[in-house]
């Protein structure tokens, strides 16, 4: 997810009542709701290779059994520093080691959690398994979320400052909201997936390997349906309240499209070119183009993940392959 999401959602949970069980309780939650992603340094990498090392090692299990330790011994180390320079505000709590840890915990933990929702991924078993998971539930960016996020925190801060004893309901109220929305919208991709893969069971010649529900901005109720089998892929929209099945073709009119994944030029332009072999590690679901130019294949890959949702350029890559680097077979 966005980092203001990982941001409210450490607020959030500092005031369903958590930031007051140490000083510095609230900046913990905050703090460690966003510090997995200080693998963000690798956008400095440029091309691909940032996009492979992204939600990867430090969204792992050895980072989420580090961090917080490391989190906690900075706040710690932080109130001391303040206290010697007299700095240290006098309405803070004091530091309760144990819940300090805990808190990093829970915010640090929250992190992966929240990844995990969107289509995306996140390799939370990295170093020990490079393979990616998605939930397929919530789009990068959900407004719904931001809204209930916002309206928990300021109401629920708002009666604190007022001196109102029970200030923590809205907040409590808002975290309950979010996670009915959550499971609902997992309920609402495990329908879209089921009656996706039944259609093209019945209806077509088409086993699919891969069945992707992928969430849409605002429009919960709809997915952007994605599937693949060993040689094409296609797709098209589903809507929770529509009972029309999706044709689930092209813009060609056809079933499907040929991702041409096996096509020897692409595994050779793995082995040549860094950035294809990058593309290949974080795409989910690749698909590719050969176009034969001369001497050389002109291979591009894109995401069909991105493709339907139209996001940028930044995940297309293009590379050439002389035709000498492939044995006469594979030409």
């Amino acid at each position: 997810m966005d980092n203001l999401t990982h941001s409210l959602a450490g607020a959030v949970l500092g005031q369903i009542g958590l930031k007051k069980k140490t000083g510095l309780g609230m900046a913990t939650l905050i703090i460690a709701a966003n510090v997995p992603d200080i693998d963000a340094f690798a956008v400095l990498l440029g091309g691909q290779h940032h996009l492979a090392i992204r939600r990867g090692i430090t969204h792992g299990p050895i980072a989420m059994a580090i961090l917080p330790f490391l989190l906690a011994g900075l706040m710690i180390w932080f109130d001391r520093w303040q206290t010697k320079r007299g700095k240290r505000p006098a309405d803070r709590l004091p530091l309760h080691k144990g819940w300090l840890l805990a808190l990093a915990y829970i915010g640090t933990l929250s992190h992966p959690a929240l990844d995990w929702l969107n289509s995306y991924g996140v390799r939370v078993l990295e170093p020990f398994s490079s393979t990616w998971i998605a939930g397929d539930t919530i789009f990068i960016i959900d407004i719904w979320i931001w809204i209930a996020l916002i309206a928990g925190f300021w109401i629920s801060r708002r009666r604190e400052k007022q001196g109102i004893a029970n200030w923590q309901r809205p907040a409590w109220i808002s975290f309950t909201a979010i996670c009915a929305y959550i499971f609902a919208n997992g309920a609402i991709t495990g329908v879209a997936e089921s009656r996706t893969t039944q259609w093209l069971k019945s209806e077509t010649s088409i086993e699919p390997e891969l069945v992707v529900a992928n969430p849409l901005p605002v429009m919960f109720w709809k997915r952007a349906m994605l599937w693949r089998s060993a040689e094409l892929y296609g797709g098209e929209d589903f809507d929770l309240f529509s009972s029309d099945m999706a044709k689930f073709r092209n813009q060609g009119g056809n079933l499907g499209t040929p991702h041409m994944l096996n096509h020897p030029a692409v595994a050779k332009a793995g082995e040549i070119d860094p950035e294809v072999k990058a593309y290949l590690f974080w795409s989910r679901m690749p698909v590719v183009t050969v176009e034969d130019k001369d001497d050389n294949y002109l291979v591009t890959l894109r995401d069909q993940r991105f493709m339907i949702s139209g996001i940028g350029n930044q995940f297309v890559v293009q590379t050439t392959v002389p035709k000498d680097r492939l044995d006469e077979a594979e030409r």
